[in-house]
């Protein structure tokens, strides 16, 4: 199937553009393949039947076949993207596996995946990588291993339908799968002492249940087709919650880690002991660096992100974060010598320029720089209580609004902090300039609406992120009603990106899919779930939530707030991205990257919101 349009669509977008031919099947197995696709106006039916013919048993393996499932999600252009392109969220949960592929929009209808017959075990994903990160990729789906007696069959069956969006997604899916396991938690990822329900509803009846938690059986209690349970989060580590009702089965995953206050204890003496270059010929000392956790060793390269600038704050905004509620001179000494470089090698605090990496080379322009640092001053200020460092932070944000800032959609733009900080420590004239010069940014934002420039990724969700924040921030400093308003058009569409899966890796995480390449130590490409900055979703839902009093939302910034946590390790260690599918181009891929690179942002934003 070289297309697929819906019949009410308007824009007549294709759903099932790829490289390879939707439901192309690969079996590397010793088996047969027949193929049957039945389509009904919008509905679209499709079995895909392996039969043994040889005189022995057939053991496949998870990656032994393939069938392509070329949901159209990649990156032209932004105007392109909102009508013809989708986000394609994968659940690929056993028996209970199912596909949500949202327009990238948001406008209705559509389009939808349920498994109707067989079990899924995971997918993959083939990449042009000639169109490095704006290209997400073609799906290959995985059934579950599965053996065949000589002369059995297999077969694998879904159903294809339009649906209205994510709010309805799964009452949808349940219309056309007769046994379809909705199971979903208070919270995916847990502190080690909290507890979570999770619940667990059939749209069948069914005679026997059984719940295990990392293979031990879990109590639960049942009202008719419902089930639910309490866990605990007792140690560290991942619990796989299974889901057995008459044979149907299905699983959530969930994830526990020490208590914030350890957990974040743990990762700062890392950077501090680990992760600080302590070389005093060198302008590098001071610097926090990368860490290659296979090799037990720092690693520093002048390539963009690998370098001792850029993203590497992360390090730096988690230790002052941490500092301002738990004291400690062994990391203040460790702060107060990463400031130190960040004065002689990144900063020019007498002008506000940031410098791209240590020797104060900027030989590569970089507005996204900019803001991290004056975010990184602002810390300082809190910390140490002097002025100067608000006035840096001042110059830096004046700086990057010299340079054509007011164009630009920046991550991490602390303005709404700063100014109050400037005013009530007597910098008004400065405030007053600042204040200017950001809301003429933020009315940029909002004229521009949904129409956004290509960046270092043609679209992408930390494009919209930062107007979303931005317009919130101008709403908070002056009321406007103007700025909530196009706000909530932002959010609209950022919410998109976000997945519903019942996994800590998914969950309120947003579709990012080339951190894993440019930070990484693998170079993979590939989905990286999670990936840190999809937590600037997760601050965008919390910002709105607490300004409109929407509970459901606050919840949703919650849950994507703690979710890249899971990029730390209960040790101290961290890992810059997880690269979720199975292969990429046929490359073992999932797991967590072995760099500590940049993820510490994850853990800044926990200690200053949860």
């Amino acid at each position: 199937m070289e297309e697929f349009v819906l019949q009410n669509d308007p824009a007549r977008m294709n759903w099932v553009e790829g490289y390879i031919e939707w439901g192309t099947a690969r079996c590397a197995a010793p088996l047969r393949v027949e193929t049957e696709q039945v389509r009904e106006g919008d509905i679209l039916r499709e079995r895909y039947t392996f039969i043994n013919e040889t005189n022995r048993e057939v053991f496949t393996k998870l990656t032994d076949i393939a069938i392509y499932a070329t949901f159209n999600d990649d990156y032209t252009t932004a105007r392109e993207c909102m009508h013809h392109k989708c986000h394609t969220h994968i659940w690929c949960g056993g028996a209970v596996s199912y596909v949500m592929a949202l327009r990238m929009g948001g406008e209705a209808p559509h389009l939808g995946l349920v498994l109707t017959e067989g079990a899924l075990g995971g997918y993959s994903v083939e990449r042009d990588l000639s169109r490095i990160s704006n290209d997400r990729g073609d799906f290959l789906l995985h059934p579950a291993p599965f053996v065949l007696a000589p002369g059995e069959r297999y077969t694998l069956a879904w159903t294809l339908f339009p649906h209205a969006g994510r709010a309805s997604f799964l009452n949808t899916a349940k219309q056309y799968c007769t046994h379809f396991i909705d199971v979903r938690a208070e919270k995916y990822l847990l502190f080690t002492g909290e507890e979570t329900t999770v619940t667990v509803d059939a749209n069948f009846a069914f005679e026997h249940a059984a719940l295990t938690l990392n293979g031990a059986p879990l109590p639960c209690t049942r009202s008719g087709s419902t089930l639910t349970a309490k866990i605990r989060a007792d140690a560290p580590g991942e619990m796989r919650c299974a889901v057995v009702l008459d044979g149907v089965e299905t699983f959530c995953e969930l994830k526990a880690l020490p208590p914030l206050p350890e957990l974040a204890e743990k990762r700062c003496r890392f950077i501090a002991e680990k992760q600080q270059a302590c070389r005093p010929s060198s302008g590098l000392d001071g610097a926090f660096l990368i860490y290659d956790n296979e090799e037990e060793c720092q690693f520093y390269d002048p390539r963009y992100d690998y370098n001792a600038g850029r993203e590497r704050v992360g390090m730096g905004l988690a230790l002052a974060a941490y500092l301002q509620k738990w004291p400690d001179s062994t990391l203040e000494k460790a702060l107060h010598r990463y400031a130190d470089f960040v004065r002689r090698e990144l900063v020019n605090p007498d002008t506000g320029e940031v410098y791209n990496d240590y020797h104060r080379d900027n030989s590569y322009k970089r507005l996204y720089n900019a803001p991290w640092y004056a975010r990184l001053y602002i810390e300082f200020f809190n910390l140490w209580q002097k002025k100067e460092y608000l006035e840096t932070a001042c110059k830096i944000l004046r700086f990057y609004y010299a340079e054509g800032g007011s164009r630009f959609y920046p991550i991490q733009m602390p303005v709404a902090e700063l100014i109050p900080l400037l005013r009530s420590n007597g910098l008004t004239i400065q405030a007053d300039a600042l204040m200017a010069e950001f809301l003429h940014h933020a009315d940029y934002l909002a004229a521009n609406g949904t129409d956004y420039p290509a960046l270092e990724v043609n679209y992408e969700q930390s494009i919209v992120a930062p107007a979303a924040d931005i317009l919130l921030q101008a709403y908070k400093l002056t009321g406007v009603q103007s700025y909530f308003v196009s706000a909530r058009k932002q959010l609209d569409v950022l919410e998109l990106f976000n997945g519903i899966q019942p996994s800590y890796h998914l969950r309120e995480v947003a579709i990012r899919h080339w951190d894993g390449y440019w930070f990484g130590k693998r170079k993979l490409y590939g989905d990286t779930f999670p990936h840190y900055w999809s937590a600037l979703t997760g601050l965008a839902l919390r910002d709105w939530g607490r300004m409109t009093g929407d509970v459901a939302s606050q919840q949703r910034g919650e849950d994507s707030l703690r979710a890249v946590l899971s990029l730390l390790d209960a040790d101290g260690r961290a890992h810059c991205a997880y690269v979720y599918p199975i292969t990429v181009n046929g490359a073992s891929a999932r797991g967590a990257d072995p760099y500590a690179n940049d993820q510490d942002w994850g853990l800044y934003f926990a200690l200053k919101t949860l």
